[in-house]
C-alpha cells in the first residue's frame, strides 16, 4: 500500500572519500579506492582499511567534548550538524520536543578499551576510565546529537548489523508519517577499524586478503572479488513531511518514498543464496512507494564484494526486475562502514538523483560472468533517473531497502 513520501531537506556526510557532503560526493564520483595500510591494525592477518581523512575533532567540537566522544560518535555529531545546516535549520528555531533522532549502529565501539582491559589485567580497576562505557555504547550516537542540538523528541539507535543505517531511515519515515515528529535526523555511524573487529572478520574469511594491493582489494561484482574492506564513517539525513518542507520554502534534495524490510531466517551470517529475503524487502519498498519495478532507474547496491553476498544480491535483483537498471556499489571506494554503510549509501543515492549522475564502482575490472548486471564502472555515468533504490543486507538475514524519488 502506497504511503506519502517524506522530504530529504539536508545531508551530512563523513566518509573515507571526503569529509562533508560535497567532498564525499566528489570522492565517490572519482571512483578510486581509499583502502590503505592501517597502523592501528598492524600485526593482524588483514592490516588495511578505508579511513576517514584526518580531522581536528578538538577544533571542530571543543577539547572537552572531543575527549569524551568515541570515533563513531564524533562522526555522527559532525554529520548531524552538517545535515541541519544544509536543511537551513537552526536548533534555536525549532520546537525540540518535535525533533527526533534515530541512528543505525552495528556494534558501537571499543576504540579505547584495550587500555582499560590492560588496567583490569594489572589489577588496578580504580584506574579504569569512567568515560569508557558512556563513550562506547551504541545509543550515544543518537544521545550526543540530542545533547549538542537540543532535540527533545524520540531518540534511539537501531541495530540490524550492516542494514542498521537503512533501518534507521525507515523508522524515521514512520515517525514523520505517524505525526510523532515534525523533523527527524536519521542515519548511521560506525568505525569498524578496530583490532577485535578486524580479527573476527578475518577469522570468518569475510575480508579481502590483498595485503600487497589494498587499493585493489574491494571489488564488488568483480570476477576476482574475495571479500570486503573495513571502513568507517557516517551520514545523517534531515527528514521532514513534504508539506512542512514546502511551507518553510525548503527544496528537498529528493523524496524518501518507500521502505521495505525482511529477514531471511536462513543462516546466522550467510545470505539466502537465492536472494529471497532481499527480494521481499525490495518488493516491499516499491509497494510502500507505489512504484513498479519498471519505475526504478538505478540501484545503489549493498555490494560488499564477498562471493556469496554479491551473488545473492544479483539473484534478488533478478527476482524483482525483468532487467535490473544500472547498478553501482560504493564500497569499492570507501569500504564497509557496517552500521554507517546504509546511511552513507542512502545519502549517495539522494545525490545521484539530485545530480542525475551515477558514481562508478571502483575496482570492477572484469564483471563476474555469472552476474547479468549493468554495473557502472571506470567513470561516473550521466543517467536520467526518476527513482532509485538503496539496498542494505546484514548478518542474521537482516534486509532493508529504501526507495527514493527525484524532485522535479
Amino acid at each position: 500500500m502506497r504511503r506519502a513520501p517524506v522530504a530529504v531537506t539536508g545531508l551530512g556526510m563523513v566518509t573515507p572519500a571526503g569529509i562533508g557532503r560535497d567532498a564525499a560526493w566528489a570522492g565517490l564520483c572519482a571512483g578510486r579506492s581509499t583502502a590503505t595500510a592501517d597502523p592501528a591494525l598492524d600485526g593482524l592477518p588483514v592490516a588495511f582499511s578505508c579511513q576517514v581523512p584526518p580531522l581536528d575533532a578538538a577544533g571542530l567540537l571543543g577539547h572537552r567534548l572531543a575527549r569524551r566522544l568515541d570515533r563513531f560518535t564524533t562522526f555522527a555529531l559532525l554529520a548531524a550538524r552538517e545535515a541541519v545546516a544544509d536543511a537551513g535549520l537552526a536548533p534555536g528555531g525549532w520546537d525540540g520536543a518535535r525533533v527526533g533522532v534515530v541512528m543505525g549502529v552495528g556494534t558501537g565501539s571499543m576504540q579505547g578499551w584495550q587500555a582499560e582491559f590492560d588496567r583490569l589485567a594489572a589489577h588496578v580497576p580504580e584506574r579504569v576510565s569512567p568515560l569508557a562505557l558512556p563513550r562506547s555504547v551504541p545509543n550515544m550516537a543518537a544521545a550526543e546529537i540530542a545533547l549538542d542540538l537540543g532535540t527533545l523528541g524520540p531518540n534511539m539507535v537501531v541495530s540490524t548489523a550492516c542494514a542498521s543505517g537503512t533501518s534507521a531511515l525507515g523508522l524515521a519515515r514512520d515517525w514523520l508519517l505517524s505525526g510523532r515528529c515534525d523533523l527527524v535526523l536519521a542515519g548511521g555511524s560506525e568505525s569498524a577499524r578496530l583490532r577485535m573487529t578486524a580479527a573476527c572478520f578475518a577469522q570468518m574469511r569475510a575480508l579481502s586478503r590483498r595485503a600487497d594491493a589494498p587499493a585493489a582489494a574491494s571489488r564488488p561484482f568483480d570476477r576476482d572479488r574475495d571479500g570486503f574492506v573495513l571502513g568507517e564513517g557516517a551520514a545523517v539525513l534531515a527528514l521532514e513531511r513534504t508539506e512542512d518542507a514546502r511551507a518553510r520554502g525548503a527544496r528537498p534534495a529528493a523524496l524518501l518514498a518507500g521502505f521495505g524490510a525482511s529477514c531471511d531466517a536462513h543462516h546466522f551470517t550467510a545470505p539466502h543464496p537465492d536472494g529471497d529475503g532481499a527480494a521481499r524487502a525490495l518488493s516491499g519498498a516499491l509497494a510502500d512507494a507505489g512504484l513498479a519495478p519498471e519505475d526504478i532507474d538505478h540501484v545503489n547496491a549493498h555490494g560488499t564484494a564477498t562471493p556469496q553476498g554479491d551473488a545473492a544480491e544479483h539473484n534478488a535483483l533478478h527476482r524483482v526486475f525483468r532487467r535490473p537498471p544500472p547498478v553501482t556499489a560504493v564500497k569499492g571506494t570507501i569500504g564497509h562502514a557496517i552500521g554507517g554503510a546504509g546511511a552513507i549509501e542512502a545519502a549517495c543515492t539522494v545525490l545521484t538523483l539530485r545530480h542525475q549522475l551515477i558514481p562508478p564502482t571502483a575496482n570492477l575490472d572484469t564483471l563476474d560472468p555469472a552476474m547479468d548486471l549493468d554495473v557502472v564502472a571506470k567513470a561516473p555515468r550521466p543517467h536520467r533517473m526518476g527513482a532509485a533504490v538503496s539496498n542494505s543486507f546484514g548478518f542474521g538475514g537482516q534486509n532493508a531497502v529504501l526507495a527514493f524519488t527525484a524532485v522535479d
